[in-house]
């Protein structure tokens, strides 16, 4: 199973300029933890969770986003996206062609996996996710 097999493809993402609280709004109203950041001309320049907004001060998305992006291409096993999340102490990375938002994984994706009865290989305990 690879990345693109779980994925959400209806990917909600904010610009830098959208302020913290549009995007506490967003992640409140949507029930998610946290977005892609685009700018104008669509290209993932960070991300922006709600642990950003928790601890780091900033009226715009760019004060507190995560500018270091981790992604995996479509074509990248469930089980190295596992590792990845697990080893970055992170919740969802964006799946990328080239630099084209594909869609995104998170660990609820691959847990839901798991829960539907496909075959998911993990290397890690399930509760290092």
């Amino acid at each position: 199973m690879v990345a693109k097999d779980i994925m959400t493809k209806d990917v909600l993402t904010v610009s830098p300029t959208t302020t913290v609280r549009e995007l506490a709004v967003l992640l409140t109203k949507n029930n998610i933890s946290g977005v892609p950041v685009r700018d104008k001309n669509g290209k993932v320049v960070g991300m922006a969770t709600q642990a950003d907004i928790v601890g780091k001060k900033g009226k715009q998305v760019k004060a507190i986003m995560s500018k270091k992006i981790i992604s995996v291409r479509e074509e990248t096993p469930v089980e190295e996206v596992a590792g990845l999340l697990t080893t970055h102490r992170i919740k969802r990375v964006p799946v990328m062609r080239g630099d084209k938002l594909l869609g995104i994984v998170s660990r609820a994706d691959i847990v839901g996996a798991i829960a539907m009865g496909k075959h998911v290989a993990l290397h890690t305990p399930i509760y290092d996710l």
